[in-house]
């Protein structure tokens, strides 16, 4: 088997203050993320984990994409910002469904843009404040349970891209 180096993640220090381990931790696992996905063509990055499921590298970039996007700019800010890869109406897990046209280049530059974004909105907030907008059925969220959900979320779909990553090339690791 691969293993796959860990040693371009920086983990937070143990003795953090609170918001620089949230926001350290998240760092940790978008690089995760982009570490899984690392020296693999688009085709391989398409290639879906097992039947049923639609899980791909790069369906998990998109979804990520569209999840920093809808908890940064439209919870937290309260922007309106739409999706860019589902579209309700056709295909409400469009994220999940890149198509052969689809390339990791423009995804992942989409998704690096929404990072950045992410990062300028989360650094005019403190923890204790309440997004603009609302997510779900109009519950609001503070800046400190949107870095932590960020947190499970990436942590979540990394063990699929573990998974994912294995059975393309049989590369391992954290």
């Amino acid at each position: 088997m691969i293993a796959m180096t860990t040693s371009e993640r920086t983990e937070p220090s143990g003795t953090a203050s609170e918001r620089e381990m949230l926001e350290g931790w998240l760092e940790y696992h978008r690089r995760t993320l982009e570490l899984k996905c690392a020296g693999l063509d688009d085709e391989q990055l398409r290639e879906r984990s097992v039947p049923p499921s639609e899980i791909s590298l790069l369906g998990l970039v998109r979804h990520m994409t569209e999840v920093e996007r809808g908890w940064f700019r439209n919870t937290l800010a309260g922007e309106n910002a739409g999706y860019l890869y589902s579209d309700e109406d056709e295909d409400g897990d469009g994220d999940f469904h890149p198509t052969e046209k689809d390339t990791y280049a423009e995804a992942y530059a989409a998704w690096q843009a929404e990072i950045v974004r992410a990062r300028e909105l989360a650094a005019a907030h403190g923890l204790d404040d309440i997004g603009k907008g609302e997510h779900g059925g109009g519950v609001t969220f503070s800046l400190r349970w949107i870095l932590t959900h960020m947190i499970e979320e990436y942590a979540r779909h990394n063990g699929h891209a573990d998974l994912v990553r294995e059975r393309i090339d049989g590369a391992t690791g954290d």
